[in-house]
């Protein structure tokens, strides 16, 4: 017997949800701050994001999404396209593979563990920005870039956190 139409529809509405939080995070990403000099070294969201979904509901955010994510944030920010897609993904096979790693440990573990992928993540992005501009690229952005990341990974984790538990009362209700 199939499933009732409202469940079907349910089960595809939450498989959105962490995509759609994607988007939502490169929106506020690229938004103008307002604050002299951090609009280019904000948090990155989008790196929270897939390194939170990776390893709390991977099934949630396939890489096709996390490449959807990418190329989006990407374009709207101005960077090289495909190099925030790049890292994004090199993010999520990593963290995907060493996920009972983070999972299996304290919080104080996997904000460690965010802190060791974001520095790794910007280093990367700094360096194909390099390469890609063919002259250094300035340290300072992507150094106050990770500062923000690992500082407000918690209040963000806490976040996606409450999402996830909103979804998986959804699926207890279905």
């Amino acid at each position: 017997m199939t499933e009732p139409w409202s469940r079907r529809l349910l089960a595809s509405l939450v498989m959105l949800v962490p995509p759609l939080v994607g988007l939502v995070c490169v929106l506020i990403g690229v938004a103008p701050s307002g604050i002299s000099g951090i609009d280019s070294a904000g948090p990155a969201l989008t790196l929270m994001l897939v390194y939170f979904w990776t390893i709390f509901q991977p099934h949630l955010l396939p890489p096709p999404a996390v490449f959807i994510i990418g190329l989006l944030q990407d374009t709207l920010s101005g960077a090289p396209i495909g190099l925030g897609t790049l890292v994004l993904l090199g993010v999520q096979q990593f963290v995907a593979h060493e996920r009972r790693v983070f999972t299996a440990r304290t919080f104080g573990i996997a904000w460690f563990g965010f802190g060791m992928v974001a520095i790794a993540a910007t280093a990367c992005g700094w360096l194909l920005g390099t390469l890609h501009a063919g002259r250094m690229m300035e340290l300072r952005p992507f150094a106050m870039q990770v500062l923000f990341s690992i500082t407000l990974y918690p209040v963000v984790s806490w976040v996606f956190g409450q999402i996830v538990r909103g979804l998986k009362s959804l699926e207890a209700f279905r």
